[in-house]
């Protein structure tokens, strides 16, 4: 239903399940589900209201660090809960929004509430992202990213011991077929390679590094949660949560620790660190000393 809907009235396929998840469609008077097959010569009613452009709001964000600023580009330390760019459903403080707050002028390039946006971070992940401010630099750094130009390494804390210890996941994800907001392994998904190396074993948890040659929504989260390895506090993915409220956590522990590109106009390589945020740590600490 949700392909039709966005195919008959001309709406991205997100958007035409936002439609149908609040009961604005049916067919012969019932409420359709996204999921319902619609057969040949049939009359659907839909009704839906226009998307309303978000709107960036400058605001202080004291927790959010800048790590390296120049003419071309800014990259910021992201606390968590703090999400790339404005969006429908998002009400909270975003990253262009504190760069908008502490003065910045990035580049106009990009939808309207994504200017200067060269790739994100879920909002409850903290650390290294990188946000354009010049025009050549977003161009550039677009097609660095695309064509994976770009060491993007992140540190995790996973429940259990991955075996083998080190390896790779190459495996595609596409949206949930049960849920229009969760991720999963799927055969007709885009193409996701994640590589990953453990670091120090807990009891009941390892902390792991991960090396990603892709950039899908939700990508360590959900190929961790397929080697039957979810992040710890990740609950959306199967996290225990009983183990998430002994480690004080009120997000999955993701952070991304590393980024190493070449400067998009000057060519100087640039390798920029992000140390651990205090919630992070904390649940490192709780872990070490069982």
């Amino acid at each position: 239903m949700d392909v039709v809907v966005a195919r008959l009235i001309g709406v991205s396929r997100s958007f035409a399940v936002e439609i149908v998840e609040a009961g604005g469609v049916a067919i012969g008077g019932l409420i359709a589900t996204k999921s319902d097959r619609v057969p040949f010569d049939v009359t659907i009613d839909v009704e839906w209201e226009d998307k309303r452009e978000p709107v960036i709001v400058p605001v202080v964000v004291d927790e959010m660090t800048i790590v390296y600023d120049d003419d071309d580009i800014v990259v910021v330390d992201k606390p968590p809960f703090l999400a790339a760019h404005p969006s429908l459903g998002w009400t909270g403080d975003t990253v262009v929004g504190a760069l908008a707050g502490a003065g910045y002028r990035i580049s106009t390039s990009g939808p309207p509430e994504r200017q200067g946006i060269v790739h994100r971070l879920d909002v409850g992940t903290s650390g290294l992202m990188a946000v354009a401010k010049s025009e050549i630099a977003y161009s550039v750094m677009k097609r660095k990213f695309k064509q994976r130009e770009i060491d993007k390494t992140y540190h995790a804390v996973v429940q259990g011991h991955p075996d083998p210890s080190e390896g790779t996941i190459d495996a595609p994800i596409g949206r949930h077929p049960g849920s229009s907001w969760k991720f999963a392994v799927t055969a007709d998904g885009r193409d996701s390679v994640t590589h990953y190396s453990t670091l120090e074993s807990f009891p009941g948890a390892s902390l792991v590094e991960v090396e990603l040659e892709t950039g899908r929504t939700h990508q360590i989260r959900v190929h961790m949660a397929a080697h039957r390895h979810p992040l710890v506090g990740d609950e959306l993915y199967g996290a225990d949560p009983t183990l998430t409220a002994r480690l004080g956590l009120t997000r999955q522990w993701l952070h991304a620790i590393r980024l190493g590109f070449e400067h998009p106009t000057t060519g100087k390589r640039l390798e920029l660190e992000a140390p651990y945020p205090a919630d992070l740590q904390l649940a490192l600490e709780i872990l070490a000393a069982h």
